[in-house]
């Protein structure tokens, strides 16, 4: 079984559940079509950039191609002319039985394409494409009018899937297979008293300046001390923010660091914070792997009543859980975790959880198993 994982940018360090399907997937019989490639290919994968610049004629084509697509399938992204002729014989040279689009933003690229070709056509929702993209009229068309053009579709949350459903967007071979973490490698170590742990973008619907807030009202000279791991637009104003509640000396911004450097902080943490919030433009998390892998490590995780994160987070038993916006209950939430004389049974609840429900090679084998029993009882067409 060969698959062609389909992204928009590639290769991005942080997308570790695309990577891993890149890496991985039906023993690493994978291929990779992206938007953008920034030229680094680590899996030695064949790559296919779609952006290629148009021909002359391709662009006197384009504005009724954009139309055409739009009027007829909901989006103008449509592949046409010369790109679209060099992607299928792409496609077929590579001998590509199935795809697979992470995002069903990318879905809308290529399940028609797909289609006409007679190769299966699944999509992965994550987050963002099952939840902002839904405040667009002309998305949600595009989606409903897609979902015949699938083979079939997974989630990482209920959530998401229930999102989906509320705008009439329903799919009947849907599952929810969470991103996963690899529980073998991510593993708990001896944890630091006192330590507090923040990984993420800097970004509004993770409300970084929430968890500093309520950070500085339940630890301040206390012995606690966070680390932020992560860059974005937040980051300077959150240092500021430090700065002005008197914490700087109990705050570390570490900025954006390699996975496996994320792995080794999350092993000696003891609290895992996350203040997910829906943002303006009703941006969520699907089910943030951040919070898989700290559950993983046997950390604490105190987090927000938001998307997919009570799917993993049990209130009381692996982690504590606030509404959002709750900044008072969520300096509550870490006062109770420092004056907790006996943490043990917290993070011993925080590992199992993930190693029943978060394991990435059984995710990874229920992902595969789909698509094989999908394509057993339906065959391929012959273009």
């Amino acid at each position: 079984m060969r698959i062609a994982i389909v992204t928009s940018d590639y290769f991005v360090m942080g997308e570790t559940f695309i990577n891993r399907h890149i890496e991985h997937m039906f023993d690493g019989e994978t291929v990779v079509i992206c938007g953008r490639s920034n030229g680094q290919n680590p899996f030695d994968k064949p790559l296919f950039t779609r952006r290629a610049r148009l021909s002359l004629a391709d662009k006197l084509q384009a504005p009724f191609a954009a139309l055409s697509g739009a009027l007829l399938h909901g989006t103008s992204r449509l592949p046409f002319g010369a790109n679209r002729r060099k992607l299928q014989a792409w496609l077929r040279a590579q001998q590509v039985d199935v795809i697979l689009a992470e995002f069903g933003t990318q879905a809308l690229v290529v399940a028609k394409l797909g289609n006409d070709m007679g190769i299966p056509v699944f999509t992965y929702w994550r987050g963002t494409d099952a939840s902002r993209a839904l405040g667009s009229k002309q998305r949600v068309r595009s989606y409903k009018l897609m979902m015949p053009r699938l083979a079939g579709m997974f989630s990482v949350s209920q959530f998401l899937l229930d999102n989906l459903a509320k705008h009439g967007i329903r799919h009947p071979n849907a599952h929810v297979v969470p991103s996963g973490v690899n529980v073998r490698l991510f593993t708990p170590g001896p944890k630091t008293p006192g330590s507090f742990l923040a990984v993420g973008r800097m970004v509004e619907k993770k409300a970084p300046q929430v968890t500093l807030r309520a950070f500085a009202k339940a630890a301040a000279g206390r012995d606690a001390h966070l680390t932020f791991i992560g860059d974005g637009p937040l980051l300077d104003s959150c240092k500021t923010l430090a700065a002005d509640l008197g914490i700087a000396e109990q705050v570390t911004f570490t900025g954006a660091l390699p996975h496996d450097e994320v792995r080794k902080h999350l092993q000696v943490t003891e609290t895992f914070l996350q203040h997910s919030v829906t943002a303006k433009d009703g941006n969520t998390e699907g089910l943030p792997t951040a919070i898989q892998e700290a559950l993983a490590c046997g950390c604490i995780t105190l987090s927000t009543i938001h998307a997919g994160i009570p799917e993993a987070v049990e209130d009381g038993v692996n982690g504590l859980l606030v509404p959002e916006w709750d900044e008072a209950g969520f300096a509550d939430r870490i006062t109770q975790i420092l004056d907790m004389p006996d943490r043990s049974a917290m993070t011993l609840s925080a590992r199992k959880t993930a190693e029943a429900k978060f394991d990435n090679e059984i995710g990874l084998a229920k992902v595969e198993n789909t698509i094989l029993n999908t394509l057993c009882t339906s065959p391929r067409e012959t273009p």
